[in-house]
C-alpha cells in the first residue's frame, strides 16, 4: 500500500527485526527490508534517507528512515509499504491501522 505523508516523515519499524536489506534501486529508489519473527518481513519503499543499515536490529516503533521521492516508479512523497508472510504478500490494512 501506499501512505501519503510529508517529505522526511520519520518511518518507524513495524516490529522487532532485523534489516536484511537497506540499499538502492532504480525503480523503488531508497529501500529498507526487516525480518521479523514468524516468517513475516516488511518493507518500506521511496525512502528519501536511510537510518538503519544491513544487520541493524530494530525494536516497534524505532525510527529506520525518512519518507521521501525515490525511485523511477514514485510519484511524489510517501510510503510504498509492504507485508510479506511466508513468501506471499499479504495486505498490511487487515494488520496495521494507518
Amino acid at each position: 500500500i501506499d501512505v501519503t505523508a510529508a517529505e522526511e516523515t520519520v518511518v518507524k519499524s513495524t516490529l522487532d527485526g532485523t534489516i536484511i536489506y537497506a540499499g538502492w534501486s532504480e525503480e523503488d529508489g531508497n529501500i529498507i527490508q526487516i525480518q521479523h519473527t514468524d516468517d513475516i518481513i516488511s518493507i518500506y519503499k521511496h525512502l528519501d534517507k536511510l537510518l538503519k543499515k544491513t544487520g541493524d536490529k530494530v525494536t516497534a516503533g524505532s525510527p529506520i528512515a525518512l519518507i521521501g521521492d525515490t525511485g523511477k516508479l514514485s510519484t511524489g512523497d510517501h510510503l510504498h509499504f509492504e507485508l510479506w508472510y511466508k513468501g506471499e504478500t499479504v495486505d498490511p490494512s487487515k494488520y496495521i491501522n494507518f
